[in-house]
């Protein structure tokens, strides 16, 4: 799986370089990262995600089989 990495020290730098003093730039590395990295599903979110479409997937199945013997039981 692909990770979004970002090097808030080399950003850090590069912004100190330009100007910015210590604390604003240590400050702006770390916005920039949380917004590259901040929406990125981990491998615990997606298997979270996927035992909840699977309890899903089994509750449809189960009411789609409660259905079925509810209607044969209403034949004939």
């Amino acid at each position: 799986m692909a990770v979004a990495a970002f090097d808030t020290y080399a950003a850090a730098k590069t912004l100190r370089e330009a100007g910015f003093d210590d604390r604003r730039a240590k400050a702006a590395a770390a916005v920039v990262r949380d917004a590259i990295t901040g929406g990125v599903a981990t491998g615990a979110d997606l298997a979270e995600l996927k035992a909840d479409l699977l309890k899903g997937a089994i509750g449809i199945v189960v009411a789609n089989v409660a259905l079925t013997v509810a209607l044969v039981k209403l034949l004939p």
